[in-house]
């Protein structure tokens, strides 16, 4: 691990929206001293700041507002709520100025996105960027956790191109005297309307895949949650009752449209399909709090929930399930998963590419 077993270990990447924020509500005390979300707020996004409000004690949220108008109004400072801000390197003077303000009034630290795409400037160029950050914020290097920010990465060729390019920012990062460095990327793939009905389709975890490819550089971790990495990608929003259930190297992807019966009904033979799975947790509703209400419906004890219910359940089991995997001894990460065998495609089938091309077939 990278990081204390006493600090955060995991620093997931989120959409600030009601699914995601709810999710991280019914974190429990064990948990939250574990995580470092960091929330990304849309420029469509309604005020957050009673959403914040209401996330457990000793859980410190990192906020990105760069999608935000550049305007006093927008600065996290404002919200009298606490949270850490994210700065890119190339924010204005005003936003970093208001950026340091709010580290100083609450986290006392801020986080550092770096998106690692393609290479515009060199390693001079990115140390000129951070010296600009750190003296308009007032913050030192050691009051910054740098966020190495690989974005979208869904298939085999994605990894490859991004594993070079986070190495190189990697390097970078050893100049200076960062309080963490982490790496995040997002591998579920946009448009899961593409994907069949009715059976559960696995999908590779490239983002954990890319992590292991580098963990000689011993980085901490973070991904996108159950989401896109691109912001957006998975609008309209799919009617079709969808969980994303993740195990260590994949997710398990339920769409659910059976005809006959009440939707309530429908939601329910799904709940049950997914608690009759080889990969449901040997804790099964213990596991999170997202489990817990999928065996609610599939006792027929609750209704069917929205699109937002079914992105705040998958989202709980995957923060669970992804520090279960952290939080256990190097020699098992990186062996078969800890309740069940991944590979074995119970009552379903290895999926295929929504992207075209390229098979999602773990390799």
């Amino acid at each position: 691990m990278v990081q204390s077993p006493r600090g955060p270990v995991y620093r997931p990447v989120l959409a600030a929206r009601r699914g995601e924020l709810e999710a991280l509500s019914h974190l429990d005390g064990a948990s939250t001293p574990l995580l470092a979300p960091v929330l990304d707020v849309a420029a469509d996004a309604p005020s957050i700041k009673d959403s914040l409000a209401r996330l457990p004690d000793g859980l410190l949220p990192a906020v990105d507002v760069s999608a935000l108008p550049d305007t006093p109004e927008h600065d996290p400072v404002r919200w009298g709520v606490p949270l850490a801000p994210v700065i890119g390197l190339t924010d204005s003077d005003r936003r970093l100025a208001a950026h340091g303000a709010a580290a100083r009034a609450w986290a006392h630290h801020a986080v550092v996105r770096l998106r690692t795409g393609p290479d515009r400037s060199g390693p001079d160029a990115a140390t000129a960027a951070a010296e600009r950050v750190w003296r308009l914020t007032g913050l030192m290097p050691e009051q910054c956790d740098l966020l190495l920010d690989a974005e979208d990465v869904c298939c085999t060729a994605d990894v490859r191109l991004a594993e070079p390019r986070v190495r190189r920012a990697a390097e970078w990062a050893r100049r200076h005297a960062w309080r963490s460095v982490t790496v995040a990327a997002g591998g579920m793939p946009p448009a899961l309307t593409r994907l069949p009905v009715d059976e559960p389709v696995r999908l590779d975890r490239y983002d954990w895949s890319l992590w292991q490819r580098l963990a000689d550089l011993d980085l901490g971790y973070g991904d996108y949650g159950v989401s896109c990495a691109v912001r957006g990608a998975d609008e309209p929003v799919d009617r079709v009752p969808t969980l994303r259930w993740a195990t260590d190297d994949a997710w398990w992807v339920y769409r659910w449209s059976r005809r006959g019966g009440r939707g309530d009904e429908r939601f329910a033979d799904l709940c049950r399909t997914v608690t009759a799975a080889a990969h449901w947790p040997a804790a099964g509703a213990g596991f999170s709090w997202g489990d817990h209400e999928i065996v609610r419906r599939a006792r027929r004890g609750a209704g069917a929930g929205s699109p937002a219910n079914w992105i705040a359940w998958s989202t709980s089991h995957h923060l669970a399930q992804v520090l279960a995997a952290l939080v256990r001894p190097e020699r098992d990460q990186r062996g078969r998963a800890w309740w069940a065998d991944p590979d074995v495609p119970e009552r379903g089938r290895t999926g295929r590419s929504p992207r075209g091309g390229e098979s999602r077939r773990a390799g």
